[in-house]
């Protein structure tokens, strides 16, 4: 499926909302369930405490009561309000019961039931008769018992107290590290997403700023290969076409370069004057026919090179020098060339004359004159560009004064 760019940044905008709400639901559950487990242990932990608080003050009061019983005469008043606060004392325990799954904590509630039935049963026996009988000696031991087995069951509910601490720490642990994950999960996704769709988008223009580099050095065997129908697909295709058209422009400009260079080629041997084109640089771009058969050089060795690399002479090097040092159009300068020959022998006896003077033995020799294979003026014409660096110098040699 195509996307325009548009549709490719909408797109990238809701997936990156739908992680993070995605992300806040996930962290919102973790943090409910952690709520929600913490709110019920602190929920059945609190019943549990205020239901053993009841049975403590219960207990208590049974207590209080039973030595009531046993250092005085037992009266119907007082056997009445022990037997209620068993019944009550019987009712906590079921509902206490009724919190715990433990074998261990139903154990000790039941003998504790057990217990507060068997005091029931002989506070009956001593409701009935109103006397002092032989069951009511078993009354305190009755309720020693008592107090021990909900002594035993607060060590126990101790010790569940702690689990129930080291229970929530795990809870709370337990989430954290599921937020963790999910947060590490999420950053990393968040991350690929990122590299991901900003690549794909960039990816295209990347093709299009390498396709403009190769334009700019002049590079038009280039085309941008994207498939999408979008927007910037819509632009590649464009490109190519204007890369195309500049590739035909170019072959056109290169043809009519050649044309015009054979044309210049021509006229400049029409004439029949020694010709030679440098730039701004000094470096030789045209010598015409006379000038090859005159110096006896061949285009390799100087087309492209500066003149002091060359073998032209040094008469036409410094007038090239001078005219484009003054950027300004030299006429009838003076130029003389010499045979190679002549070239040769004036370099041997300029170096044994060095030789001699350096001996102090310089004779007297008959000097011989040079000769000259061409002797006469020449004008370099400059032809200006739009920068300095442009610009070209066209020198025309002759044999007599030219009026240019």
């Amino acid at each position: 499926m195509n996307l325009s760019l548009r549709n490719r940044v909408t797109t990238s905008f809701f997936l990156a909302a739908m992680i993070v709400i995605l992300l806040a639901f996930i962290v919102f559950y973790h943090l409910d369930s952690l709520n929600k487990e913490i709110e019920s242990i602190t929920d059945k932990s609190n019943k549990v405490s205020l239901l053993t608080d009841e049975i403590r003050i219960t207990a208590v009061s049974i207590l209080k009561y039973q030595r009531r019983v046993l250092t005085k005469k037992p009266t119907p008043e007082l056997i009445d309000k022990i037997l209620n606060l068993c019944e009550s004392f019987t009712s906590q325990l079921q509902r206490l019961d009724t919190h715990y799954n433990e074998p261990e904590v139903k154990k000790i509630v039941g003998q504790m039931l057990s217990y507060v039935d068997s005091l029931k049963l002989v506070l009956g026996k001593a409701s009935l008769f109103h006397r002092d009988n032989i069951g009511m000696t078993s009354i305190g031991d009755l309720a020693d018992k008592i107090l021990d087995a909900f002594s035993e069951f607060q060590d126990i509910q101790f010790f569940q107290n702690v689990e129930r601490d080291k229970k929530i720490k795990k809870i709370i642990n337990e989430t954290k590290r599921k937020m963790m994950i999910t947060l590490i999960i999420a950053f990393l996704w968040t991350i690929i997403l990122g590299l991901v769709i900003p690549g794909k988008i960039a990816l295209p223009f990347k093709k299009i700023k390498d396709a403009i580099r190769e334009l700019q050095d002049c590079n038009f065997d280039v085309s941008i290969y994207y498939s999408q129908d979008d927007e910037i697909g819509e632009i590649a295709r464009e490109m190519n076409k204007m890369i195309h058209s500049f590739k035909i422009f170019e072959e056109l400009r290169a043809d009519r370069i050649a044309v015009e260079n054979r044309k210049f080629d021509v006229l400049a041997n029409m004439v029949k004057k020694p010709v030679l084109l440098a730039n701004a640089k000094g470096e030789l771009i045209y010598l015409n026919n006379h000038v090859y058969s005159l110096l006896q050089i061949q285009s390799e060795d100087c087309i492209g090179k500066t003149m002091k690399d060359t073998l032209i002479p040094e008469s036409i090097i410094e007038t090239y020098e001078l005219a484009i040092r003054r950027r300004s159009k030299i006429e009838n300068s003076q130029i003389s060339i010499l045979k190679k020959e002549e070239v040769s022998d004036l370099e041997e006896k300029i170096s044994i004359k060095s030789d001699l003077d350096s001996e102090g033995q310089i004779k007297d020799e008959e000097e011989k004159e040079p000769e000259y294979v061409y002797q006469g003026y020449a004008s370099v014409i400059p032809i200006r560009g739009k920068e300095s660096s442009l610009d070209y110098y066209l020198m025309v040699m002759s044999k007599e004064v030219q009026a240019i």
